[in-house]
């Protein structure tokens, strides 16, 4: 199905009032917690990254740390658990739904292929949904991070500031775009194909969407570790 999505993306005509509908549902369902995971995440990465430094002196370093480890880690790992956890699994229970009640088999009576009538839409909607989202922690992470050191821990702002651009540049700031949108295209996938795979009624529709998050997860962090490898090597170079 990934390959046949693929090739189908770029296949006419392109279903683009679906795919605005499916890109307000997934940002509406995934927004609240984003902000709910990103806010602690962050809190707890500033709080311990500021005392270890200031356990070897190097207090004014706050704002590289926080940027590096929000950037490279933190907004790709926040994107992964609401992708995963709000974004598939509410694309597999509308496909599943539909699954169940035999309106899937029905459009292919009808001659309508459901995988450009509903999967690509749904694909790409996630997919630009974590890129957004991706920012969205980003930014929610430096911003907190300022407030959190500066505030109450005591640590300079103009420091902070300049720190920010120490350890992490473009490179960095690209390289988390792109496990952004292999988090949102694998996202998407896990989620349609186990909402039109969907067996035995209602129930079965449940225990997909439960099965969407644990694969979903599984992959998504996979794709986290292979990636972040793979931008260690190239940026490194």
């Amino acid at each position: 199905m990934s390959l046949d999505t693929f090739v189908k993306t770029f296949r006419r005509p392109f279903q683009f009032r679906e795919f605005l509908e499916q890109t307000w549902m997934i940002a509406r369902v995934s927004l609240v917690p984003t902000l709910l995971v990103a806010i602690p995440f962050t809190v707890l990465v500033a709080f311990t990254l500021n005392i270890l430094l200031r356990e070897i002196g190097a207090a004014d370093l706050s704002g590289a740390g926080t940027a590096f480890g929000t950037i490279t880690q933190l907004g790709p790992v926040v994107t992964v658990l609401v992708v995963a956890g709000a974004g598939a699994t509410a694309i597999c229970a509308d496909l599943g739904a539909r699954t169940i009640r035999e309106e899937i088999d029905a459009m292919r009576v009808l001659g309508i292929d459901p995988i450009q009538r509903l999967v690509v839409p749904r694909v790409l909607a996630s997919t630009f949904v974590a890129l957004l989202l991706n920012g969205l922690v980003c930014l929610i992470g430096l911003s907190g991070g300022y407030v959190f050191s500066v505030f109450l821990q005591g640590v300079n702002p103009g420091s902070f500031i300049n720190g920010l651009t120490v350890l992490t540049g473009l490179p960095e700031l690209i390289l988390a775009e792109i496990k952004a949108l292999l988090f949102g295209f694998v996202a998407g996938l896990v989620g349609c194909y186990r909402g039109l795979t969907v067996k035995g009624g209602p129930k079965g529709v449940g225990n997909a969407v439960n099965e969407t998050v644990v694969y979903a997860f599984i992959c998504l962090f996979v794709i986290n570790v292979i990636m972040t490898a793979i931008g260690v090597r190239v940026l490194v170079r």
